[in-house]
C-alpha cells in the first residue's frame, strides 16, 4: 500500500509537469501566431493600379511628303587673289544694264553672292525668308489633300481658281487638293516664257506634271522707304494661263491667257474685275499683251495685306508683274511698243534670283533693278564710318610689303629696310639709302620669317575639270513641250608647282559660269571653296568637287534654249 501511494504520488507530481510543459509551449505559439499577426496587419499594402480599358480610336493613314532635300555648301566671305582664271576664253562678258544699282547687289562680293543657295533660288521664290517677301503655297489639282490623283480637266481646274477669288480668296476652297508641304519666299514675281514643269519642281514636287497647279503667296504691301511723300502707281503684267493680285481684299490686277480660240480672261475674270485703262493690250509682255490694273496709293509708313496667285495648265507658261508709277516716264522699248517698267520688288534682288530670271527673259521687257523697293527700310543702306574729330590723333595704315620695316636678327641687331626678294635661303633687303643686303632666313627672327613667306606665296598648278551626263528627259504633249536636264559636276586640283615650304593654309575657291544657249546671258552654276596646308604628306596638292547642278536643255516656242557649261574661275587665298 505504501509503495502504491508512493508511485501514485510520482503519477500525480509527473502529470502537473506535463501539464505546466504544455501550457509553456502554447503560450510561446500563442505568442508568436500573435506577433506573425500583428507583423501581417501592420505591413503596407502595395497599391496596385488597373489600367483603363482601351479606346477605339480612328486611324488616319499618313503619307510622308514627297521632299527632296539637297545638301548645298555655302562658302564664307574672303578676300581673293587669283591664281589661275578661265579655262575657256570668255572675252566678251558683259552683263546686263542695271543702273539704279547699289554696291554689290544683296551684299555681294564683286559681283557674286556671299552665299549662294543656288538649289533654293527660283524665279518662284527662294528657300528662305529675309522677313519683307511673300509666301508662297503650291496645290496641285491633279491630286487630292492624301496625294492620290483625281479626276482633272482645263474647265475643272479654272472653275477651282475662279471659285477661289469669288469666295474672297478662302484656302478652305482649296481643301480638298494636294498643298505641298515647301513654302517658297517671293520679293518679286517674274516668270519668263519657260516650260510649266518648272513650278513643281521649284516647290519641292520634281516628279510631278506641270500642269493645272496654283501657286498662292501671301505679304504686306508697304510704302517704299525712298518715297517719303507717299506713292501711287498701278501694276502692268501678264498672266499664261493666270495671274490675280489682291490687295486689302480687293482685286486690282488681273490677266489670263487671251488667243483666237481662247479667252480666258473672260472664263476666270470675266465679273470679276477688268482693267478700265486705255493703255491695256497695247504693247507685248512675256508671251501676250499686257494688263494694266487699277491705281493704288500708298501713305509712308502704311502698309496694305497683298495675295498674288500664279497657275498654269501645262505647256508653257509666263507670268510677270511690273508696275507703273504716277508722274514717272520711262524709257520706250527698241524693238516693241511700250516702255521699259520696272518689276514689282520687295528687295533688291541677289545675282542667284537675277541668273535665274535672265536665262529666259527677253531683254529689255522689263527692268529688274530700277524703280522703287516696296520695303520700309533702305536694303541698300550701309553705315557710314564716323568722323574723325579735329584734334585726334591721325591713324596711320599698314605699309605694304615695299616699304620699310624694321628687321630683327637673332642676336637683336635691327635693320630698316624693305623686302626686294628671295634667292634661295636669303632675303634680299634694301635700306632707304638703295644698299642691298642678302641675309640668311635662319638669322631672321620668327616673325620676320613668316613676313618673308607671306610675301612669297607658292606658285600653283590648276586643273578643273566639269562632267555633264543626262539625267531625264520629260515630254508634257505639246509639240514644242519637251526638256532634257543634264548633271553638271565640278573638280578642282591644285597642286604647288614651285619649291619651298609654305606652312599657311590656304582657301581654294572655285567659280563654275554657263551660258545660256539662244542669247547672250551668263549665269553662275556652282560655286565651292575648300581649305587646306601644303605638305609633304598631302603631296602640296588638294583636290575637291562641286555639288551637282541641274541644266535644263529645251525648246520654247521652236526655239533652242537652256543652259551650256562655258567657264570657270579659281582662286587661292593665304
Amino acid at each position: 500500500m505504501k509503495r502504491k501511494d508512493r508511485k501514485g504520488q510520482k503519477v500525480v507530481k509527473g502529470t502537473s509537469s506535463a501539464v505546466l510543459l504544455s501550457v509553456a509551449i502554447h503560450a510561446l505559439l500563442f505568442l508568436l501566431a500573435g506577433s506573425l499577426v500583428v507583423f501581417t496587419v501592420v505591413k503596407k499594402r502595395e497599391v496596385e493600379f488597373a489600367p483603363p480599358k482601351p479606346v477605339e480610336r480612328p486611324k488616319m493613314k499618313l503619307k510622308k511628303p514627297k521632299v527632296r532635300v539637297k545638301k548645298t555648301t555655302k562658302p564664307k566671305p574672303t578676300a581673293h587673289i587669283v591664281a589661275k582664271v578661265q579655262k575657256a576664253s570668255m572675252p566678251d562678258i558683259q552683263l546686263p544694264e542695271m543702273s539704279g544699282m547699289g554696291e554689290s547687289l544683296g551684299g555681294g562680293l564683286e559681283g557674286f553672292d556671299l552665299m549662294p543657295n543656288l538649289d533654293d533660288t527660283s524665279v518662284f521664290g527662294s528657300g528662305q525668308s529675309i522677313g519683307n517677301d511673300f509666301v508662297g503655297t503650291f496645290y496641285d489639282f491633279k491630286r487630292d489633300r492624301n496625294n492620290r490623283p483625281i479626276p482633272y480637266s482645263p474647265e475643272e481646274y479654272r472653275d477651282i481658281v475662279r471659285r477661289f477669288i469669288k469666295s474672297g480668296w478662302k484656302t478652305s476652297v482649296l481643301a480638298r487638293y494636294y498643298r505641298s508641304p515647301k513654302k517658297l519666299y517671293a520679293t518679286m514675281f517674274v516668270v519668263p516664257p519657260v516650260l510649266s514643269e518648272i513650278a513643281p519642281a521649284a516647290f519641292g514636287e520634281k516628279d510631278t506634271e506641270g500642269n493645272f497647279w496654283m501657286a498662292h503667296y501671301k505679304g504686306q504691301l508697304v510704302c517704299p522707304a525712298s518715297h517719303t511723300n507717299g506713292i501711287t502707281f498701278r501694276f502692268v503684267g501678264s498672266g499664261d494661263e493666270i495671274l490675280v493680285v489682291r490687295v486689302d481684299g480687293k482685286v486690282v490686277f488681273g490677266s489670263a491667257w487671251q488667243s483666237n480660240s481662247e479667252n480666258i480672261q473672260s472664263e476666270v475674270l470675266g465679273d470679276i474685275w477688268q482693267s478700265s485703262s486705255a493703255d491695256s493690250k497695247k504693247w507685248w509682255l512675256g508671251n501676250q499683251t499686257a494688263i494694266v490694273g487699277d491705281w493704288i496709293t500708298l501713305e509712308p509708313g502704311e502698309s496694305k495685306d497683298m495675295e498674288v496667285i500664279m497657275t498654269d495648265n501645262g505647256g508653257e507658261a509666263s507670268l510677270i508683274l511690273a508696275i507703273q508709277e504716277k508722274g514717272v516716264k520711262y524709257k520706250p522699248r527698241k524693238m516693241t511698243n511700250g516702255p521699259i517698267l520696272p518689276v514689282f520688288k520687295t528687295a533688291y534682288p541677289s545675282h542667284d534670283l537675277l541668273d535665274a530670271i535672265y536665262q529666259n527673259l527677253v531683254r529689255g521687257e522689263v527692268s529688274l533693278t530700277n524703280g522703287p523697293v516696296f520695303c520700309d527700310y533702305d536694303t541698300r543702306k550701309r553705315v557710314a564710318p564716323a568722323a574723325p574729330e579735329t584734334n585726334a590723333a591721325p591713324q596711320t595704315t599698314e605699309a605694304p610689303e615695299s616699304a620699310l620695316r624694321t628687321w630683327t636678327s637673332l642676336d637683336g641687331k635691327t635693320l630698316q629696310a624693305r623686302l626686294v626678294a628671295v634667292i634661295g635661303d636669303k632675303a634680299v633687303l634694301e635700306t632707304a639709302k638703295g644698299k642691298q643686303k642678302k641675309v640668311p632666313l635662319g638669322q631672321l627672327s620668327s616673325e620676320d620669317r613668316e613676313y618673308v613667306e607671306l610675301a612669297n606665296p607658292p606658285a600653283f598648278d590648276i586643273d578643273f575639270s566639269g562632267q555633264t551626263k543626262q539625267i531625264f528627259s520629260i515630254r508634257d504633249g505639246s509639240p514644242s513641250g519637251e526638256t532634257v536636264a543634264y548633271d553638271y559636276h565640278a573638280k578642282v586640283r591644285v597642286k604647288q608647282r614651285s619649291a619651298g615650304e609654305y606652312p599657311h593654309e590656304l582657301l581654294v575657291e572655285f567659280f563654275a559660269i554657263g551660258k545660256e544657249l539662244h542669247g547672250n546671258q551668263y549665269v553662275l552654276l556652282d560655286r565651292q571653296q575648300s581649305r587646306f596646308v601644303p605638305s609633304k604628306e598631302n603631296h602640296r596638292s588638294h583636290s575637291f568637287e562641286g555639288q551637282s547642278v541641274e541644266i535644263p536643255d529645251f525648246t520654247l516656242e521652236g526655239v533652242h534654249r537652256g543652259i551650256k557649261p562655258y567657264g570657270y574661275l579659281v582662286t587661292i587665298t593665304d
